[in-house]
């Protein structure tokens, strides 16, 4: 079986998500995983398929036609997952939004060496006084011999400073 990370960028517009996935099946695929939004009135996907190796290329032709509906496509040989190496935590956070929070939190990650699996981030409306408030949710892998105080410790650091509530959790 071969595997493709596709992406998808274009003008959201009903249908989309089944031109794409009409794709897949028609050409044997299997469509595994996947996070999709819609973003600043564009759409932005990216999709994890397997197909038989017997019709990869016809299904990497397809996908990459759908270029021509005004989408901007993009196939990668998704290549063997790595193994993971030490201990996973989901990581959320909730502040007043302000710019810089996603490079603060990602430094200081950094700064133990954890890499970021995951992110998924939004800014709503504070209930009371309407203001925006940035929230986010990560998966972090640790590296082994990382230990979660590590990293408890690195973003305690920023969070007073910030104006964050940051969560960890296993």
């Amino acid at each position: 079986m071969a595997t493709f990370v596709c992406t998808v960028l274009g003008v959201d517009r009903p249908c989309l998500v089944d031109d794409l996935a009409g794709v897949v099946s028609r050409h044997g695929g299997n469509w595994e995983r996947s996070e999709m939004a819609r973003l600043g009135g564009r759409f932005a996907g990216i999709v994890q398929v397997s197909v038989p190796d017997e019709r990869a290329d016809d299904l990497r032709a397809a996908v990459t036609a759908l270029g021509e509906q005004g989408l901007l496509v993009t196939v990668d040989d998704g290549g063997p997952e790595p193994e993971p190496s030490g201990h996973r935590l989901v990581i959320s956070l909730v502040g007043a939004d302000r710019p810089g929070l996603v490079h603060a939190v990602a430094s200081a990650l950094a700064d133990v060496r954890a890499n970021i699996e995951e992110l998924a981030t939004a800014t709503t409306s504070a209930p009371m006084s309407g203001d925006l408030l940035f929230e986010a949710t990560a998966i972090v892998a640790l590296p082994t011999g990382v230990e979660v105080d590590a990293v408890r410790d690195s973003l305690e650091a920023i969070a007073d400073r910030l104006m964050v509530d940051i969560e960890l959790s296993d």
